[in-house]
């Protein structure tokens, strides 16, 4: 049965779950882990993330983190996975030196709960340190007569891992007299011993070498080593003894100074000064002693001075051994000195020549030379050779002799000057070698034409050049030098218009320049033809030509000229005609003009420059024509002037300007009475001179009239006999309507006709023009056979009789030009 919620138990059974969880708690906040020593930075120690029971990506977000602690951090979070990762490398000997058990203690803070957890990482050891000694080796003296059973004492070694993997024992190197044993202290240290088993016998063994070693229990097992040197201590009772009679070394003569060839040994058993060894040479001179020295103490021979095998081959030494009280005991020492390849080859030149000509033919002979080397066999041979790319070879002639021959032909222009290289090389070993420079000189000769940079060429000089003027300067280059390089220029003769080439153009003929001498005119001839000969001074000489195009520039030299309205020759104005009735547009004359210049210096622009009334006619920019820029009114003056200007793009634009006096109405007859009305005479002469021109005009506007009603008679003529044989055979009643000739078909051939009326008002010179009718159109229009009506001949023939403007009527154009 449950306790009441306010009972006395209850609340003691709340209390004990509190402190339960609380200490449940704290033991949730302590986190373990271990890990070797030595592990690679970077090396995961175990989940944070995890075993804090939260997802690697919200680490940052909960703020964990390490809390520092000393100056070395050991380990670091790895935000990504969430992990506790070793921060460098971490070795537990210097951590907790021989501690046996290595913790590292670490707290982790989590902000957002202001939380911290306590990590304890255990850094476990592993074998990775071997055992050592303080010191590498040991002597011990002992007496020859020492009794067995005595202990020396080793040197210990020691290990700093702990446990298995730290020192375990010993281990002596096998020998008949000692042997090992190890004692442990009372601090678990292991002191090794060196126990004699044996006598010992100087005479027999002076000195035992062991070697100690010190194991360890690791996997694998680690160990090192140091030297035992027992030494026997003995008495001196015998005189020195040679090891060798006699002493046999070879060295080969390059040996530095200070080598030592070998060392001679003499023996003797005793001890003290009675057994202290000294040597010496015996009966030497002074060559030997020069050349070589002995320790008196070591007895080390060693080389003095420099040995030469080419000086001597072979050296005998004696020497002797003595101890203190004198003893003496003698031996030989035999030295063979070998050849070594230390002389280069010596190259001794007795002929050469500085120079040759480039076209010496093959075989001809450089130089001649002498090849010796001081060494013996192999070093001794010699072998020479040149560069693989000149046109050059070497022969050998007899004994060391050798000869340097041409064996192609040379070119100066493709190298003029040779460093030949003559290498002389033994077969000794490494080779030895020896250069010997030849500088050769090719001569030239007369062999390569002077040569321009191309075939043909061309050039540009303007129009209107000043005379002298430099038009360009022609190159001719020549590989050859000297002479045979100095090249002169001239050019071909030739004439031009009938004029020789040498009046329009001249070349100096050092420096290759080409001169204008006189002013050209593009409007004459616009290019030249010109040879030039490139000629050298070698003998004999050598030329080249080249073909010259040399073309004028246009200039805007030239004013434009005005062809129509063609300009007055008796002071005279002419005159044209434009109808009152004309539309806007109408074309009343057009401008003809042209430039001899080309290009942008022709081309031609119309603009109105000045007129009597503004506004009433316009001029075509590029046309020239002449239009109606509105309809003629009543209020127009008769007489109207236009000043038009004709200007080139050259630069400066040139133009011209040509006057235009064009008479507005709608007929000749209006023409004259308003000409007449504008202007009295000056003279009786004029005035009768006009009435002549009226007269004349209307004498033949008659005969033209006359033509137009015979012709129409004729047609009519033709058309009733086509009608009355129609009514014969088909009767009246079957008959047709017919379709005549009218006043519109009148009209229309009378738009084909036309003429040009020329008269001067105030001059006493007139003319007239009859252009030839066009006979193309048809008389008969389509509009006039359209119609059904019958033509009544006599009607239209007295109308046309007695209407004076049945020209103006008919539209027939005319062109009246008065010539002021």
């Amino acid at each position: 049965m449950a306790a009441p919620l306010h009972s006395p138990g209850y609340k003691g059974l709340l209390c004990i779950c509190i402190l339960l969880g609380a200490l449940w708690e704290t033991r949730a906040e302590q986190i373990r882990y271990s890990v070797p020593e030595e592990l690679e930075k970077g090396s995961v120690v175990g989940s944070i993330a995890k075993d804090l029971g939260l997802e690697p990506q919200k680490l940052a977000d909960r703020g964990v983190r390490i809390v520092s602690r000393g100056k070395t951090q050991l380990f670091a979070l790895n935000p990504r996975s969430g992990s506790l990762v070793t921060a460098g490398r971490i070795d537990r000997e210097e951590l907790c030196d021989r501690a046996p058990k290595c913790v590292a203690n670490l707290e982790i803070l989590l902000e957002d709960k202001v939380k911290i957890f306590e990590i304890e990482v255990e850094i476990i050891d592993i074998n990775d340190n071997s055992p050592t000694f303080a010191t590498d080796q040991r002597e011990i003296k002992v007496l020859e007569n020492e009794n067995p059973g005595t202990r020396f004492p080793l040197p210990e070694a020691f290990d700093p891992d702990i446990g298995i993997n730290s020192l375990q024992g010993y281990k002596l190197s096998s020998n008949t007299h000692f042997s090992l044993d190890v004692q442990s202290g009372a601090d678990g240290i292991k002191y090794p011993e060196l126990v004699l088993e044996r006598a010992l016998d100087h005479e027999e063994e002076a000195v035992h070498h062991l070697v100690l070693t010190a194991l360890d229990g690791g996997d694998p097992v680690r160990s090192s080593t140091a030297r035992i040197h027992v030494t026997l201590i003995d008495i001196n009772d015998n005189a020195p003894v040679f090891t060798q009679p006699e002493y046999l070394v070879s060295v080969h003569e390059n040996l530095p100074i200070g080598t030592r060839l070998l060392t001679i040994r003499a023996t003797d058993p005793d001890e003290g000064p009675n057994g202290e060894v000294t040597y010496s040479f015996r009966n030497v001179g002074d060559k030997i002693s020069q050349l070589f020295q002995l320790n008196s103490m070591s007895g080390d021979l060693t080389v003095a001075r420099d040995l030469d095998y080419e000086d001597s081959g072979f050296h005998a030494i004696d020497v002797e051994a003595h101890d203190g009280p004198g003893l003496l005991a003698r031996s030989k020492v035999l030295v063979t000195v070998l050849d070594v390849n230390d002389n280069a080859p010596e190259v001794t030149v007795t002929s050469l020549l500085s120079s040759v000509q480039e076209n010496s033919s093959p075989g001809t002979v450089i130089a001649l030379f002498n090849v010796h080397d001081s060494d013996s066999g192999e070093n001794g041979l010699v072998t020479c050779s040149i560069q693989d790319n000149l046109p050059f070879r070497l022969e050998k002639t007899y004994g060391n002799y050798h000869r340097l021959l041409i064996h192609r032909t040379l070119d100066r222009e493709e190298v003029s000057e040779y460093n030949i290289t003559v290498t002389a090389t033994d077969h000794g070993t490494p080779p030895l070698s020896t250069d010997t420079h030849i500088s050769l000189q090719v001569v030239d000769i007369n062999d390569n034409p002077p040569m321009f940079t191309h075939v043909s060429s061309s050039a540009s000089i303007e129009e209107n050049n000043p005379r002298g003027a430099s038009i360009l300067s022609l190159t001719a280059q020549d590989p050859d030098s000297g002479e045979n390089a100095q090249v002169t220029y001239s050019l071909a003769e030739d004439t031009i218009q009938g004029a020789p080439l040498s009046s329009y153009v001249s070349i100096n003929s050092n420096t290759g320049v080409l001169y204008a001498l006189r002013s050209f005119d593009y409007e004459q001839f616009r290019d030249l033809q010109l040879l030039v000969t490139a000629r050298d001074s070698g003998h004999p000489p050598l030329s080249t030509n080249m073909s010259l195009n040399l073309f004028v520039l246009d200039q805007n030299d030239n004013t434009p000229e005005i062809l129509y309205p063609a300009p007055p020759t008796d002071g005279s104005t002419g005159v044209e005609l434009a109808p009152r009735s004309a539309e806007p547009g109408y074309l009343v004359t057009k401008v003809v003009a042209v430039d001899r210049d080309s290009g942008q210096n022709a081309w031609l622009s119309y603009r109105l420059l000045k007129a009597s009334e503004p506004g009433l006619f316009s001029v075509g920019l590029h046309t020239g024509e002449v239009r109606t820029a509105r309809a003629l009114l009543d209020r127009d003056a008769l007489k109207q002037s236009l000043v038009v200007a004709v200007q080139d793009h050259g630069q400066p634009p040139l133009s011209a300007t040509v006057t235009l006096t064009i008479a507005v109405a709608d007929s000749i007859p209006d023409v004259l009475t308003d000409l007449g009305s504008a202007r009295t005479p000056a003279d009786p002469s004029d005035s009768d001179l006009t009435l002549y021109l009226v007269v004349a005009v209307a004498a033949v506007s008659c005969v033209f009239l006359a033509f137009v009603i015979v012709l129409l008679a004729l047609r009519v003529r033709r058309w009733h006999t086509t009608r009355l044989l129609q009514s014969a055979r088909a009767g009246l009643a079957g008959m047709p309507t017919s379709h005549f000739v009218g006043v519109d078909g009148v009209q229309a051939f009378l738009q084909t006709y036309s003429h040009e009326v020329s008269l001067t008002a105030d001059s006493r010179k007139s003319h007239l023009i009859f252009p030839q009718p066009n006979y193309a159109d048809t008389l008969i229009s389509q509009e006039s056979c359209g119609k059904s009506e019958p033509l009544l001949i006599t009607q239209d023939l007295l109308e046309t009789k007695e209407d004076p403007n049945l020209v103006q009527r008919n539209r027939l154009p005319m062109d009246i030009n008065i010539l002021s």
